[in-house]
């Protein structure tokens, strides 16, 4: 919002670019687009990004977060669509030092010439900070005008916001969930079983409890009323759907090779997550391609299945 608005009280229009993958939705753009009257083009980079996560040539931060790499596409797409917009040149938010290890000077540079559009990259709240680029050397943005911001302090930024008349405007606080370290946590054990995964399999990774039953064997247990009827609407129709019958309880859904065994295992699942006490017998209903059946099984302690939790 606020490298937007700086460019635009040089007389520069700008368009707003989101790139928007199962990690890090739009809504908070969207909202911020609006508070400042920016024009927003949401673009889908779902499965670009997918590969870099896979497989991301710097590799990752704290958790699955391939940042430097990350950046480095979403900026190579932006160029990409310079002619198609009828645009001269590329602007970020990126603050130097503020994420210490993707935006430091040697990330910025390497994210830079990752892109292929070095020279057309304008980081105007650290343009003071960092090499001129060709739309100051050219003239079509006053350098004078811009900041030195560096640091991870947001001060200096809170106050620019008020100087600009932003109010509405969101935290700091990241909204991508590959830095999240549960969610990294299955998404690893996502791509180690299936590394062509389907997007709607990483839509499940967001909700629920998740346990392990076999390098091919996936259960999915429901928190809550929303989560049960969120992994409804994602269950494939080879997978395996639980629901509790007698009692109040959680939709489980079984992904991958079923053994039985493994329904065994998910249906005393189903039963130990349920509001049936330890011992207590409880039936539940199973569906699977177009069938439905009913068992019965105790509750166990929950205790029994910590060693599957992912």
């Amino acid at each position: 919002m606020l490298a937007a608005e700086l460019v635009r009280s040089q007389g520069i229009e700008v368009q707003g670019l989101f790139f928007e993958t199962p990690f890090f939705a739009s809504t908070r753009a969207r909202r911020s687009a609006e508070a400042i009257h920016l024009p927003l083009k949401v673009i889908d980079l779902t499965r670009p990004h997918l590969e870099v996560v896979r497989k991301p040539r710097h590799g990752y931060g704290g958790n699955m977060n391939p940042c430097i790499d990350c950046h480095a596409l979403m900026l190579r797409e932006a160029g990409d669509r310079l002619t198609e917009e009828g645009a001269g040149f590329i602007i970020t938010g990126e603050v130097l030092g503020q994420r210490p290890m993707s935006q430091n000077l040697k990330a910025l540079s390497t994210v830079a010439a990752q892109s292929g559009y070095r020279g057309l990259i304008l980081r105007p709240l650290s343009a003071k900070l960092l090499p001129v680029t060709v739309p100051e050397e050219k003239g079509w943005v006053r350098r004078e005008a811009l900041m030195g911001f560096s640091g991870r302090s947001r001060k200096p930024q809170m106050e620019l916001a008020g100087t600009l008349r932003i109010t509405d405007y969101p935290s700091p606080a990241g909204g991508c969930l590959l830095t999240d370290p549960i969610f990294s946590r299955r998404l690893r054990d996502l791509l180690s079983s299936r590394p062509q995964c389907e997007v709607s399999e990483i839509e499940l990774l967001k909700v629920g409890r998740h346990f392990r039953f076999g390098e091919k064997t996936k259960a999915v247990v429901g928190r809550n009323k929303e989560e049960n009827e969120e992994i409804l609407s994602l269950a494939g129709a080879s997978d395996l759907v639980i629901k509790v019958h007698s009692i109040p309880g959680p939709v489980v859904l079984v992904v991958g090779e079923i053994f039985p065994e493994v329904e065994g295992l998910t249906v005393a699942l189903a039963i130990s997550y349920s509001d049936a006490a330890d011992g207590e017998v409880a039936e539940v209903k199973l569906s699977m391609e177009g069938s439905e059946w009913r068992e019965s099984a105790p509750a166990r302690p929950k205790s029994d299945f910590r060693p599957f939790m992912i």
